[in-house]
């Protein structure tokens, strides 16, 4: 018969210890609880991927819709007439998977093709396809809608997609729930995510924008320097640690001789860094 682990034991008593001096007192509002969140992550009772995260879930009960909405000058929409062969064109050079379909005009959104869906028409063969029979309902949404009331209707009604409208009632954009999911965990590419530019731009000899999302590997290939990828993946990482907060706009710091500058950030991560070589 295992023995129970006593309550008295130095490591349990040490990490509860840890845990509530960080978390008292109470704290009466938002700013209290991040920076309590920020002193676990300093005291290693969560890592920096956990803070991201938790601080990423706090900023999207304060978002609304029209903070991350792809606007509709972007959006890849489907006339409602459309032949099957146009239909396919369209879905294979996006690489989409649901596609808005309109009807008169694109404020008139008849509902939601999931690219899927045509898989049945192809078989057919039938010269007489009509897109509007296979669409889905669409799942319209305001602007301003919060984020988190968002995600949880996502995750009830099981949609992926919804379509965003002004207050005058004209469409604005769409939202996804992968969009509102990247305010929490951070970008999430799939196997048709491209790169639409360089992650390490030259200024002159000495200085360059890096993109925060560069990977240590490479930066260290770039620069002949020898960053540690051990404990971060990216230079953005290694550089937010090494601040031991969340750095601002314009923030400075020295490592290794490089120094780095915060050029942009969205209040939860460093998105762009300035680096003077050493």
């Amino acid at each position: 018969m295992s023995e129970e682990r006593s309550s008295n034991d130095p490591d349990e008593k040490s990490w509860i210890g840890k845990l509530t001096d960080i978390f008292s007192p109470e704290a009466k509002n938002s700013d209290d609880l991040r920076e309590q969140i920020r002193s676990a992550e300093q005291n290693e009772i969560i890592d920096a991927d956990a803070l991201s995260i938790i601080e990423g879930a706090m900023e999207v009960s304060r978002q609304k819709v029209r903070d991350i909405l792809i606007p509709s000058t972007k959006m890849v929409s489907i006339a409602g007439d459309s032949s099957i062969e146009d239909t396919l064109e369209m879905v294979i050079e996006s690489s989409h998977s649901r596609f808005p379909v309109f009807g008169e005009d694109r404020d008139d959104i008849l509902g939601i093709l999931l690219a899927k869906d045509l898989l049945p028409q192809l078989l057919k063969r039938d010269s007489d396809f009509n897109l509007k029979s296979v669409i889905r309902p669409v799942y319209i949404v305001p602007e301003s809608k919060r984020l988190n009331v968002l995600l949880r209707e996502f995750r009830e009604n099981r949609n992926h997609m919804a379509v965003v409208i002004d207050e005058y009632g004209c469409v604005a954009g769409l939202v996804t729930i992968e969009d509102v999911l990247e305010q929490i965990v951070g970008d999430i590419e799939d196997e048709y995510d491209t790169e639409t530019e360089e992650e390490i731009h030259n200024i002159d000899d000495n200085n360059f924008l890096v993109k925060a999302i560069t990977s240590i590997e490479d930066f260290n290939e770039s620069f002949d320097s020898g960053f540690s990828d051990e404990e971060f993946d990216t230079i953005g990482g290694l550089v937010s640690q090494s601040f031991g907060r969340l750095p601002e706009i314009n923030d400075k710091i020295v490592i290794e001789g490089f120094e780095f500058q915060v050029i942009e950030a969205d209040g939860r991560r460093i998105e762009t860094l300035s680096v003077t070589t050493p």
